[in-house]
């Protein structure tokens, strides 16, 4: 579970965090697109990474138990540590050494936000240590530049549904993002099967142009989405109908697309959840019993997740 680490862990030219100096922060998963808002809308929801940081005298040490563990890397090329990293470089901010120790229940490869979550928890762990020093701004830049785009990072952050987006310039690239309310009664379901996908894989599969007509219909959509949530989810159903993506990934996700088109067959605002293979469901109610064991029975995990607020120091001290 050890390795050896850099002499000083973050900046070496600032302030050294004294051994002992502990924190540990729980990071929501999130799911992207909800449909028609692809890379611009995200959600967090109620499934948490739990990680705690503890500065120690030198190296480092890490430890996973849950989802990944036996899977990850246990050295310097583990996304958290990564992230802590990057943190305490962006405080200017050093440490000897530390101790990771992530207690993981959100899925890998499962379209559910992982990758996501582990880089905002190593953020605001970091953070944590420092005492609270970055702004929420920062956290959102850093945490989608490890992900090359802000909507499941800024959701993790925020909390809540996100619109994001990316402002490119020729000297830098800014990932933006802002929170929207959400209506109470809005509640979230996700299956989750037990193989694995790849949003490489997956994103490769979609077309450089698409019909005008297409991009009318997502606009309209995703237009929509911000208002059924908000205050009308009457809509769901319609507010998450897309063509930009989901069709073109049909091919690699079929259970998924069985999945999503059964349950709209019903009048559920099914979804696939970023990139798969989870399903999304937004809706008033929890999913009916008789579509819950139909999934369970083909080994689909049916979680009911409540729309999470964001990433968030627990303890420190």
């Amino acid at each position: 579970m050890s390795g050896t680490g850099p002499e000083v862990f973050g900046s070496s030219g600032g302030r050294i965090l004294p051994v002992g100096r502990t924190v540990t922060v729980e990071v929501p998963a999130s799911s992207a697109n909800l449909g028609p808002g692809f890379d611009a809308l995200g959600v967090a929801l109620g499934l948490y990474d739990r990680i705690t940081v503890t500065v120690i005298e030198s190296g480092l040490e890490l430890a996973v138990t849950g989802e990944g563990e036996g899977d990850v890397p246990l050295d310097a090329s583990h996304l958290v540590a990564k992230a802590v990293e990057a943190g305490l470089r962006a405080g200017g901010v050093g440490v000897p050494g530390v101790r990771i120790e992530c207690v993981n229940a959100i899925p890998h490869s499962r379209g559910l936000g992982s990758s996501a979550s582990a880089a905002v928890g190593g953020l605001v762990a970091a953070d944590g240590l420092m005492g609270r020093v970055l702004r929420t701004e920062h956290l959102v830049q850093l945490s989608s530049e490890f992900e090359g785009h802000p909507d499941n990072a800024a959701a993790s952050v925020l909390g809540g549904v996100v619109i994001s987006w990316t402002e490119r310039s020729e000297v830098d690239v800014r990932y933006r993002a802002v929170r929207m309310e959400v209506d109470p009664s809005v509640v979230a379901t996700v299956l989750v099967p037990s193989e694995t996908s790849s949003t490489a894989q997956t994103r490769g599969l979609l077309p450089e142009t698409v019909p005008h007509s297409d991009a009318a219909f997502n606009a309209s959509r995703a237009a929509l989405m911000s208002v059924a949530l908000a205050s009308h989810p009457e809509f769901l159903l319609a507010a998450t109908e897309d063509r930009l993506h989901q069709p073109y990934r049909a091919p690699a996700l079929v259970g998924t697309t069985r999945w999503v088109g059964r349950l709209r067959e019903r009048g559920l605002a099914a979804t696939v959840s970023g990139a798969g293979p989870t399903v999304l469901v937004l809706g008033t109610a929890p999913l009916p019993a008789d579509l819950r064991q139909e999934a369970e029975s083909e080994g689909w995990r049916v979680l009911d997740l409540e729309i999470a607020d964001g990433a968030r120091v627990v303890t420190d001290a």
